[in-house]
């Protein structure tokens, strides 16, 4: 006797568990679907104000033009400013998308000017006819077939063989 009465408390304790488990998800799918169509209203104000150390260091991360640099116009509209004397300087700045690098001369024995800093991954390579510009980061050329305005007219790079070309005449 007492194990049919311990089987019907368990059937009556399983078919109403189904019951009740049927109508929670109801009830849960019901209250998704209100939630989903529902629009949160747009906030009257902002709540938090932005200080002014905030609004100052996102203008810090836009580098200014170096004063006093050269626009080396590119191919495909892109151009860079480069700032320093490359016949002399053993470090040059070039500012690329709003940033400045600072590259060090590397030794080559081609005869370009090959300024490189591995920290950024900035490459910055001048013959005396173009520059091009490159990142080690992806392994992209940045820009190509970049000159000064004086280049564009006919004159060849500033670059440090072409200063010593015209000093050994």
């Amino acid at each position: 006797m007492n194990k049919l009465l311990i089987a019907a408390i368990a059937g009556t304790l399983a078919t109403t568990s189904v019951f009740v488990s049927a109508d929670a998800f109801a009830a849960t799918t019901d209250a998704s679907k209100a939630r989903a169509t529902a629009k949160r209203p747009a906030p009257a104000r902002r709540l938090i104000k932005r200080s002014p150390k905030a609004e100052a260091a996102a203008a810090a991360k836009i580098d200014p033009i170096p004063e006093g640099a050269v626009k080396w116009s590119c191919k495909d509209g892109n151009a860079f400013y480069l700032k320093g004397d490359m016949k002399r300087d053993a470090i040059v700045t070039v500012n690329w998308a709003k940033k400045d690098y600072r590259l060090p001369r590397q030794d080559t024995t081609t005869g370009a000017d090959r300024f490189h800093d591995s920290a950024s991954g900035m490459d910055l390579v001048v013959i005396p006819s173009k520059a091009m510009l490159f990142s080690d980061k992806d392994e992209s050329r940045l820009a190509d077939e970049c000159m000064t305005p004086e280049m564009a007219a006919g004159g060849a790079a500033p670059t440090q063989s072409n200063a010593l070309i015209k000093n050994a005449e």
